[in-house]
């Protein structure tokens, strides 16, 4: 699987759950990092349950609010949190909040993989408490996730009803999320999307939203990719793009293979974007 920042790792797929660590630790290690027009790239750290923390920082209640959460051996400063943070901030005037979950992301795969309801219901509070604090409009939350962070968002959402506007899982963690209760899925906001690039091998393949995107077939190798590693990362990257340009169309398609070997031809439905209206 690769890390934050695209480079690969072995995982072993008969790991045991390392349970002393989830005994240690949970989602109140979560750090939330706070990116507005007036501190694009510097970040603002907002602590849940203290006020001042939010009411000394550029966040606004008023402006739609973005939730980018990384996936594994990632943290604050994984590439697709810089990617998705500045293409969101060229575009509109937001409250981006980048979610810090290394101390989890950095266990042994199945050992975070165990952890993610923790870490999604730790944030949902937070959000909870922030617009209790500070204002907000669930009608204005976008939540995105890459990997395993697509399974995070995905409890975020459920933990608080499936309230959040739009939910966007980039190429969702294959390994150990078959059939999983845990696993992204429709009732996580009001409008569930998901982009898959490297399904079958790290990604997903599974239709688990409302609307699923295969690009190129949505599996490796992605175009201009030799591995899975990198053809990964491009759902991410697909998606920031997509939220500058918006110049991505996907057609329906009847089933699986028709979106494994590119030949869908029914409805139009744009992929990814920061349309907060967007349903399909």
């Amino acid at each position: 699987m690769p890390d934050g920042k695209g480079l690969p790792h072995r995982i072993d797929l008969d790991e045991p759950v390392d349970v002393e660590v989830l005994k240690t630790t949970n989602g109140s290690s979560n750090q939330y990092w706070l990116f507005t027009r007036r501190n694009p790239t510097e970040a603002q750290l907002l602590v849940y349950g203290n006020p001042d923390s939010v009411r000394n920082s550029n966040y606004k209640r008023n402006r739609p609010l973005k939730v980018i959460v990384h996936g594994w051996l990632g943290d604050g400063n994984a590439d697709v949190n810089k990617r998705v943070t500045s293409a969101f901030l060229d575009t509109e005037d937001v409250n981006v909040i980048v979610v810090d979950w290394r101390r989890l992301a950095f266990a042994g795969y199945f050992t975070s993989v165990d952890a993610i309801p923790s870490v999604g219901q730790y944030i949902a509070y937070f959000l909870i408490w922030l617009f209790n604090t500070a204002g907000g409009n669930w009608n204005n939350v976008h939540l995105v996730g890459f990997s395993l962070g697509a399974h995070v968002v995905g409890n975020v959402g459920r933990t608080v009803d499936g309230r959040p506007r739009r939910v966007t899982g980039l190429d969702p963690a294959g390994p150990g999320f078959h059939d999983n209760s845990k696993a992204l899925n429709v009732n996580s906001g009001r409008y569930v999307e998901s982009i898959n690039t490297d399904g079958w091998r790290f990604g997903i393949m599974d239709p688990i939203a409302h609307a699923n995107f295969y690009p190129n077939g949505g599996r490796n190798p992605q175009p201009g990719c030799w591995f899975s590693t990198c053809s990964h990362s491009r759902a991410y990257e697909l998606f920031a793009s997509s939220v500058r340009t918006n110049h991505f169309v996907g057609r329906r398609c009847n089933n699986l293979n028709e979106a494994e070997n590119n030949r869908c031809s029914g409805d139009i439905l744009n992929m990814g974007n920061d349309n907060m209206s967007k349903s399909g």
